[in-house]
């Protein structure tokens, strides 16, 4: 079974960072794309930043509230995606979830796959 398992999160102040890992294991052939969202209490969940793989570099995007402040990263041969949060502000608390589009055999077609969710809280 594939699982997804984030790790990094944590109390900051204001203007501090955080890194974000997010290790995928299990059956999994290929992964097409990972990508971080985050969910605040009472709130959708919003897309934070993606990176999927276009020709044999790794291409990155950025939500609205991430562009100049976080940066997303991938280790293809690990499964693993990073986030790091510069400049964190309050209102970037919320719980951070690492997402995957991946087929897990040759034949499978592709599909979601989330993890737990790691908190991130940002206050004085």
């Amino acid at each position: 079974q594939v699982q997804l398992v984030e790790s990094g999160g944590g109390s900051v102040q204001p203007g501090g960072s955080l890194k974000l890992s997010c290790d995928a294991s299990g059956r999994i052939f290929s992964i097409d794309g990972m990508a971080w969202y985050r969910q605040a209490p009472g709130n959708e969940r919003e897309y934070v930043a993606g990176i999927s793989r276009i020709g044999n570099t790794n291409q990155p995007n950025y939500g609205l509230a991430a562009k100049g402040r976080f940066t997303i990263s991938r280790d293809n041969s690990k499964n693993t995606v990073y986030l790091q949060m510069n400049s964190l502000k309050p209102e970037d608390t919320a719980v951070y979830y690492c997402n995957a589009v991946l087929k897990e055999t040759t034949t499978s077609s592709r599909a979601d796959y989330w993890g737990q969710g790691t908190q991130v809280t940002v206050s004085s």
